[in-house]
């Protein structure tokens, strides 16, 4: 004969005091390992989220970021945090993709910075929105075209 499983008394999780992460606008730097040389760094925010400021639907984008950091890098963890900080602010395309461009070189002063934002179809229209800094007097190095094999 099978033998039953005790029953146990189905408990309610309750939420922490403090949740162990929340939306910020607070990005956190460290020291570039190589400040010496010129390297990308690429994120890719597939998910990210604001509302529309006139209607208060749901806008929905895939960032991509492009760096040459200079004497700082941004935290991963810090950078999605910030992200997430715009899920119930309203904001058009444009604006919410200079004020992360904006914030971003505000926080760690890169060489280079693009962002570019594929902001998903609207009442059939699909918007990118394409930023750019570079710091003064920096110039990427020449491109090497390495021969096909």
């Amino acid at each position: 004969m099978a033998r039953k499983a005790p029953r146990t008394a189905a408990r309610e999780r309750t939420a922490p005091a403090q949740p162990p992460t929340a939306p910020s606008r607070e990005l956190q730097v460290f020291a570039n390992p190589a400040p010496e040389r010129d390297y990308v760094i690429r994120f890719d925010v597939p998910e990210f989220t604001c509302l529309c400021p006139l209607t208060g639907q749901p806008d929905f984008a895939h960032f991509t970021i492009e760096c040459i950091p200079d004497r700082l890098n941004v935290e991963l963890k810090s950078l999605k945090l910030y992200f997430w900080s715009f899920r119930d602010e309203g904001a058009f395309h444009e604006k919410v993709t200079n004020t992360i461009l904006g914030d971003i070189v505000a926080a760690i002063a890169p060489r280079f910075l693009r962002i570019h934002a594929d902001w998903y179809v609207r009442g059939g229209i699909r918007t990118y929105v394409t930023v750019e800094h570079r710091k003064k007097g920096w110039k990427p190095q020449p491109r090497v075209d390495l021969p096909a094999a």
